[in-house]
Parts: structure tokens; sequence; C-alpha cells
């Protein structure tokens, strides 16, 4: 009997040590991060993505207390780069700084991605938006979307819009203008937004949908014209310039974004502390003027907030493309 009162104390003293044990152990999202976090961008250097995503490697270290590392992966038009975050670890450790094409465009354009973007990726927050504008060069006499609308209803089929390559947003943002508008404009696809512009400067197409990042110095050197932005508002670097509501195109609301996401089943500890990080950041005013240098706005908020975005967006995205009559390939 003594043996078994012995036996039980024994095991009673194993247990309250390892609860003991249990508690004052830190969990893994407690510890986080103890190594360089990398944040993938799926697309090349350069770009307004990787603007932002050099930005967030500049504040984040500080205030996470690890360095934040970034990486591009361009390829297939992002996928390549989503693809491989797709597949990663979900420890936090391994990002991705998504935008509206990587995540809704891509995805709505082929039938096998490689990836998924809802169940994929768990949001993380998002970051940027900017606006694109619907841009014209000078040897349209037209100085307003409707003018432009009536010159192109006046020469069906004469007229032609450039865009930045097949299934690219530029050309999605041309063809919802075309469908709203009842034009007939001929689409002319370039390799590169760089290409795209070049063509609109040098008159070889007479229309195009820049990012308002590309577009600033170009219309303030007057070397094209600015007619209409594609957000909600009016930029606040182009405030004579109207949206596409304001010019007598309904419903058309289409905006270029980007967010950070982690892979599928990242703990939600960790994704937590990330948002509150990155979103903390974008309400610096320091760091809104530099974000507003490049055309853009910060969009800090939830990580919830983020999630319904980007679904209300897929959904969008996967109607303009049926809109545009592309078939996913």
């Amino acid at each position: 009997m003594t043996g078994f009162i012995s036996r039980r104390r024994a095991l009673a003293q194993m247990t309250a040590a390892a609860a003991a044990l249990a508690v004052s152990r830190p969990t893994f999202a407690e510890t986080y991060p103890s190594r360089p976090i990398r944040l993938i961008v799926p697309l090349g250097p350069g770009g307004p993505t990787d603007v932002a995503a050099r930005l967030l490697s500049q504040f984040v270290p500080e205030a996470i207390g690890a360095a934040l590392v970034v990486e591009n992966r361009p390829g297939a038009g992002g996928a390549i780069g989503s693809r491989y975050v797709a597949a990663a670890d979900p420890d936090g450790y391994t990002l991705m700084l998504g935008t509206s094409a990587t995540l809704c465009i891509v995805p709505a354009l082929l039938k096998n991605p490689g990836y998924d973007p809802v169940k994929s990726f768990v949001p993380v927050a998002q970051v940027t938006e900017s606006t694109l504008v619907l841009a014209v060069s000078n040897k349209v006499s037209a100085n307003t979307v409707q003018e432009f609308v009536a010159y192109a209803k006046a020469n069906p089929d004469k007229l032609s819009y450039a865009s930045a390559g097949l299934g690219n947003q530029t050309q999605l943002f041309a063809e919802v203008f075309k469908s709203r508008t009842g034009t007939k404009i001929t689409h002319v696809p370039y390799k590169s937004g760089g290409e795209m512009v070049t063509a609109l400067l040098s008159e070889q197409v007479e229309m195009a949908f820049p990012d308002v990042s590309i577009l600033l110095p170009l219309v303030r050197e007057k070397k094209l014209k600015a007619l209409a932005v594609t957000g909600p508002k009016r930029h606040p670097a182009m405030p004579d310039v109207p949206t596409m509501a304001e010019a007598g195109v309904p419903d058309f609301v289409m905006t270029f974004w980007s967010g950070v996401v982690a892979p599928a089943n990242t703990p939600q500890p960790i994704i937590a502390r990330l948002n509150s990080v990155i979103s903390n950041g974008l309400r610096s005013p320091e760091i809104q003027a530099v974000v507003g240098k490049i055309g853009a706005e910060t969009r800090p908020g939830t990580q919830q907030d983020f999630q319904r975005f980007i679904e209300t967006e897929s959904k969008k995205w996967r109607d303009v493309v049926k809109l545009a009559g592309i078939e996913p390939q």
C-alpha cells in the first residue's frame, strides 16, 4: 500500500512539474521572430510593388525585432512567386506582398494557376492602393472623357489602345471602358508597362491606362493628357482630373493594390502581430508621405478588413474577365 501511495505521489509531482513547464515555456508565437523574415515579391524589381516592399523592409524590422528580407521571384504574371509562398512552411518566416494582379486577376485568367487566392493564403494586412489613369496621346483632340468617347464613336475601329500584355490589368481596364461606353478600340499588347507608355508617347496608340505613379510627371510636362482616374475619388496629386464616374462612366471603380499574405495555416497570433506592426507603421505620417510620392496611399486596417477586401476583389475581377470575353487558359 505504501508503494502505491508513493507512486501516486510521484505521478502527481511529475504532473505538476509538467504543468509548470508548460506554463513557463514560451509559445512559438511568443518567440517569433527568432530569425530573418523573407518577403517574396512575385514581380520584378523597380515597380510600385517592389517599392512598397522595400518600404516595409525599412520600418518592420525595428518594430518586430528581426530583419525583413525582400526577395523578387517574378514570372508568369506573378504566379511563380505566388506558388512558392503557397507551398512554404506556415511558420511566419515566408510572406508575400501580393497584388490585385497576383491575388485576383491571374487566378481569374488561369484555370490552374497553382494556388487559390483565398484558400492558399491567410491575409495579413493591406499595404497600398493606387489608381490608374485614362490617358490619351496629344494627337487626340479630346480633353474630356465624353469628348474622347464621341471621337471614338465617330472613328470606330480606327483607334487603338496599349496594354502591358495580354490579360494584364491594363487590358482589362480598357475592355471595361469599351463596354461601359460602347466604343470600338483595338487592343495592342506590349511586353511591359514601360513599353505601353512609350507607345502612347510616340503616338502609336491613342489610349492607355497607366498607373498614376508613371503618369504624373508626363502629365505635368504636358507630354500626355489625363482624362480621368479609376479610383473612387480624385487623386490628391491630380485634383483637376475627375473620377470615371464624375466623367460620365458609371460603375467604374478599379484600383491597383498590394498587401501582405502568409501561407495558409500560419498561426493566428503571428498573423495578429504582423498585422499590428504593419498597420501601425502605415499610419505614420512619414510613411504616408513616402507612399504618396509614388502616387499611392497607405491602407492600414485589420486582417479581417483585408480578407473581406480580397474576397470582394476576386469576384469583381472574375466578372471583369468574363466581360472582356477572355477564356481562362
